[in-house]
């Protein structure tokens, strides 16, 4: 199976699955690592393995749509079964999504369909939720509405600041997306 991931920052979940490949755990071929920002520590990390890598920055086209058809073509040029989101940080547009509908993932730090958007962490802390965790789920038009594939739950702890529970939650997120990543490759 082979997948294009889609990195905005640092890159620790997709050093997870960088890792398990190495290894020979996940039975995965990484095509290429995109970023709509240049220079991110989570290009770096793939370098470090020797593959490919690309940047799509929005800054280099004159709108939306532009940005969205060049992801989109960067991202099918390397023909992935599945793209996956790894900390991406930006809404994919209809380009992206009607090309590769319903073989893209992404992972999410709190229990869908509660606390979507940017600031699951901090959303769930704020309402008082007991308990959170993470899920991975299918890509649509919506922000964090996809079809859920997997969750995991994480305590809230009396103590938790969001930094301490967001670290939590990341090391559930890894396992859970090494998980449906194995689950689809068995599948294909």
């Amino acid at each position: 199976m082979r997948i294009v991931a889609l990195v905005s920052g640092s890159g620790t979940n997709l050093q997870a699955v960088l890792d398990a490949v190495a290894s020979g755990a996940l039975p995965v071929e990484i095509a290429a690592v995109g970023s709509d920002v240049p220079g991110v520590q989570g290009l770096a990390r793939a370098e470090a393995q020797g593959i490919e890598t690309f940047t799509v920055s929005p800054r280099d086209y004159a709108d939306r749509r532009t940005w969205d058809e060049a992801l989109a073509e960067a991202v099918a040029s390397y023909e992935p079964d599945w793209v996956v989101c790894s900390g991406f940080m930006r809404i994919l547009g209809a380009p992206l999504l009607e090309r590769f509908e319903g073989r893209i993932i992404n992972t999410h730090p709190a229990l869908l369909p509660s606390f979507p958007g940017a600031h699951g962490v901090r959303d769930a802390l704020a309402y008082g939720v007991k308990v959170t965790g993470c899920t991975v789920h299918l890509v649509d038009a919506g922000v964090d509405t996809g079809p859920i594939l997997a969750q995991t739950a994480v305590p809230v702890l009396v103590e938790d600041t969001e930094e301490v529970l967001h670290e939590r939650i990341k090391v559930q997120e890894r396992a859970l997306l090494l998980q449906v990543l194995g689950e689809l490759a068995a599948r294909s």
